[in-house]
């Protein structure tokens, strides 16, 4: 109960919402989901009036490695509804939402648990969850977070899932429920670096673009070296860049076109792009900025600088740049970040430091150092598509 007390005081003093996902691996002898403990525990909540969120179990594809029995996709559709059946036995939760099955990478044998849960359970959850880590954190080196097949390969997993909630549930919500740059707790140095931060980058503008409007970042804080925080609370690159983009970055995606980086493919090579770029209508809870004005963010994998020069009716206006770059002598490897040449920090224990842009008059080409990330919002567009909600 303490444990709860904590988790709930901190989400709700943070203005966030709790998903909580209880013990999936509690079994009866016929495999079922022994309900008993989570049972006890929505009684407490209720009792404090907590307004929590539900999911059962994590990553179900690994039950065997975890407990020594498997749990086939029907079996888990039927937990599910018992679950379900729980939370309407009580009132505060008879309406709370559910989400799962929070499946590992979709391979072969994962998909063909997802098609099981979706047959017995897909009416049940309000949102399918499931994870992402772009590499096995035993072998990462910091050259893996630059590989341009690597970030594909998020959007092939995208459209595996896609296929089967078509199929059993069209329209069904997806949820990216847990994603970092590396699996096995994340890799010292590496995945808590300015170089993880392209994956982390990526992952949004991607998944954005496809219509998945939550993702769950593993980890604020503790576990392995995916968190967002050291163990004294300062941020890491990726919460800098995570800032950033719920600072400028409003929900609503642009089509984008970009003349001169389209090259044909020879026979026998995928083209691959290093230069990725994204559009976004600004958001709305930025008051520095008038509605209808675009946020571009991009990502360099070059090791060379980039020119990009805005065309149309965003040729002459005011642009605000935000570039990241590492800051210290330890490079793609250094934990801590410059804004336009100025190191972040905490100003105290409560307080962020003040994000100021960069202003670039009309008309200016838009260099893009190597091997970074940067967002510039282009001022005053009045776009259509951005004026309204």
């Amino acid at each position: 109960a303490r444990s709860l007390d904590k988790l709930y005081n901190f989400a709700d003093c943070s203005g966030l919402h709790l998903i909580f996902a209880l013990n999936a691996l509690r079994r009866n002898p016929n495999n079922s989901w022994n309900s008993s403990n989570a049972l006890s525990l929505l009684k407490y909540s209720a009792s404090k009036k907590y307004n929590i969120s539900w999911e059962l179990g994590n990553e179900p594809n690994n039950y065997r490695t975890l407990i020594g029995r498997s749990v086939n996709g029907s079996q888990l559709g039927k937990d599910y509804i018992q679950l379900r059946s729980l939370l309407q036995l009580i009132r505060t939760y008879s309406r709370a939402n559910l989400y799962g099955p929070n499946i590992g990478r979709p391979r072969k044998n994962v998909i063909a648990l997802l098609e099981g849960f979706m047959k017995v359970a897909g009416s049940t959850v309000d949102a399918v969850t499931w994870q992402h880590y772009y590499i096995d954190g035993r072998v990462a080196k910091v050259t893996d977070f630059l590989k341009t097949r690597l970030l594909d390969t998020l959007s092939d997993q995208i459209r595996k899932i896609q296929k089967v909630l078509n199929t059993y549930t069209p329209g069904k919500k997806i949820w990216l429920e847990g994603v970092g740059a590396t699996s096995a707790g994340g890799m010292n140095n590496l995945s808590d670096s300015y170089a993880a931060g392209f994956l982390w980058l990526n992952t949004l503008g991607l998944l954005a673009s496809q219509g998945i409007d939550v993702v769950v970042r593993h980890s604020f804080l503790d576990h392995g070296h995916n968190h967002l925080v050291d163990q004294n609370f300062n941020p890491l690159p990726d919460y800098w860049l995570s800032l950033l983009y719920k600072r400028l970055i409003g929900p609503k995606v642009l089509a984008i076109h970009v003349a001169g980086l389209q090259r044909k493919p020879r026979p026998g090579r995928v083209i691959r792009d290093k230069l990725r770029i994204y559009a976004h209508c600004t958001s709305y809870h930025n008051h520095n900025y008038v509605r209808g004005s675009i946020t571009l963010y991009i990502i360099n994998l070059h090791r060379s600088r980039k020119k990009i020069k805005l065309a149309g009716t965003l040729r002459d206006k005011i642009v605000h740049q935000y570039l990241l770059q590492p800051y210290g002598k330890d490079g793609l490897h250094s934990k801590s970040v410059q804004l336009n040449g100025q190191p972040l920090a905490m100003v105290d224990d409560g307080t962020l430091p003040e994000l100021k842009p960069r202003p670039l008059r009309a008309g200016r080409t838009l260099v893009i150092p190597p091997l970074t990330m940067s967002f510039y919002v282009v001022k005053n567009v009045n776009a259509l598509a951005c004026r309204y909600r």
